[in-house]
């Protein structure tokens, strides 16, 4: 039996985008776009209603213009959630994003990729692995989560980093290729920054 693009895509395998409706939905995804990123700070109502049109789920929060992705329908989003400008969603297939999660400027999340030999690539296939980010995840600028990645919950990405590889829960992460460094502990619960200590 001879798969859909949209079966080829969610089992994995190579697929194209150009059949199925799929120019049509990303043609959508990108009026929304277009809406919000030429909207108004003003227009807290419109933005806000526009999230809700533009995402497959939003919980609330803030996302500060420009936002890009190719069709926003494949996001979903939780509560609390604030995104500084810049933000880029590749989301060809799922992007998952928990509750209070946080992101900073210039932040590149993507799902898809394309084989890396030359003749195979010129083909035009490409594959697509979905990305989940937990609960209360802290991205830091200029990060980039790549295809297939997982972050567990409370985790902090550092700015810079390119994740290729999931990351466990509650841990600080950082470089390229993004590495653990180390575990919360006690200390961060008393300095919020070096020697620089919560009020009491």
């Amino acid at each position: 039996m001879t798969m859909t693009m949209r079966e080829r895509k969610a089992a994995k395998r190579l697929w194209t985008d150009w059949c199925e409706g799929m120019p049509e939905d990303r043609l959508r995804g990108k009026e929304y776009m277009y809406e919000y990123n030429h909207s108004r700070p003003s227009e807290k109502e419109k933005r806000n209603q526009l999230l809700q049109e533009m995402f497959g789920a939003f919980g609330g929060g803030t996302v500060e213009p420009p936002v890009y992705f190719c069709y926003g329908s494949n996001v979903f989003i939780g509560k609390h959630f604030y995104a500084n400008f810049n933000l880029n969603l590749v989301d060809d297939y799922t992007i998952t994003i928990g509750d209070d999660v946080k992101i900073a400027p210039n932040v590149t999340i993507a799902v898809t990729n394309h084989p890396l030999d030359p003749e195979k690539r010129r083909e035009g296939g490409m594959y697509a692995l979905p990305v989940v980010i937990g609960n209360n995840v802290w991205i830091g600028s200029g990060a980039i989560i790549c295809p297939g990645v997982t972050i567990g919950e409370g985790s902090v990405i550092g700015a810079g980093s390119v994740v290729t590889r999931d990351i466990p829960p509650n841990v600080i992460a950082v470089g390229n290729p993004c590495k653990v460094v180390r575990e919360f502990n006690d200390h961060d619960k008393i300095y919020y920054y070096k020697d620089m200590k919560f009020e009491e």
